[in-house]
């Protein structure tokens, strides 16, 4: 089987396509195509609270070619899923009826709870983790953060903090914001086990490809630290020249490293997996298991209805 999602972020639009083998152990998620166009609809949402005509013929486009490329996949079910930018955009309701009346694609916002409950439904055994110890999700974004903590498979607690690395880029996130997610990590946060990070998000997923050391599914918030010194001290020139970054990973790397590291250091964590999964991971498996209880409804009417 092969589902398909689009995610539409503050800082770009992905739209994933998977194929997923069921197996005794449950179903298998492999990636078969990864398409990602920055689009930037946070610049216009978080300074001037709605979304410019400039952007929105860019999403249409993108929105186009997108449900072009799905059409040729042959995909069992697609979702489109919206977050930060359009959550918080004025002009959200009518981009979205213009979206689907230029390409056919219906667009859902969903809230940062849902947000980061879905990333959530990755399995864990197949990033490689130990599913019955305790971990903080940490999802950054350019418009928000989802953190969640999760133990033995359970989802313990989790909230959305609009703080993201475009909301920081435009000095829209003040001290107020940073103390709110403080104090939730603080009042949220068993103490009575070890915690891990597990780190979601492009940025993070960039450190450990270029920054991760062989072997080790995870980085140090020493290693953050140190990453962000290094990067903050380059010009956005600097950046794609000698780090081959592109423009727009360029002046996001180093406030989504300020989030991480500042969440891992208030929740006493030293270390970060990173399983290089996000929303549209969430959205397809969400797909399957709708897809799966829908098979099992219907085999169990035919059962019903034979002589």
């Amino acid at each position: 089987m092969k589902f398909a999602a689009i995610d539409i972020g503050s800082n770009a639009i992905r739209l994933l396509i998977e194929n997923v083998y069921e197996s005794p152990k449950g179903p298998v998620f492999h990636k078969d195509s990864l398409i990602r166009v920055p689009v930037r609809l946070g610049e216009d949402a978080f300074i001037d609270g709605v979304i410019s005509e400039d952007k929105i013929s860019m999403l249409v486009k993108a929105m186009i070619a997108m449900r072009n490329i799905i059409e040729i996949h042959k995909v069992t079910a697609y979702k489109v899923c919206a977050t930060s930018a359009m959550r918080d955009a004025k002009n959200s309701a009518a981009v979205i009826a213009r979206v689907k009346q230029e390409s056919g694609l219906e667009i859902q916002i969903i809230s940062g709870d849902k947000e980061g409950k879905a990333i959530m439904l990755m399995p864990l055994e197949q990033s490689g983790l130990e599913p019955n110890d305790f971990y903080l999700y940490i999802d950054v974004g350019g418009g928000s953060t989802e953190l969640a903590f999760l133990g033995k498979g359970q989802l313990i607690a989790n909230r959305s903090f609009n703080i993201g690395t475009l909301r920081i880029l435009n000095d829209q996130v003040v001290d107020g914001d940073w103390r709110e997610m403080l104090e939730w990590i603080k009042q949220t946060k068993n103490h009575n086990f070890e915690l891990s990070a597990i780190g979601i998000g492009g940025n993070i997923n960039h450190a450990m490809k270029h920054y991760g050391k062989a072997g080790k599914p995870y980085l140090s918030i020493s290693i953050l630290k140190r990453v962000m010194m290094y990067i903050d001290e380059l010009s956005m020139g600097e950046r794609v020249r000698q780090l081959g970054l592109k423009p727009d990973r360029a002046d996001v790397l180093v406030p989504a490293m300020k989030i991480y590291i500042n969440v891992m250091k208030w929740a006493g964590i030293e270390k970060i997996y990173v399983p290089k999964q996000g929303l549209s991971d969430g959205l397809i498996s969400q797909l399957y298991y709708d897809w799966k209880a829908k098979s099992a409804d219907i085999n169990a009417t035919i059962k019903q209805q034979a002589p």
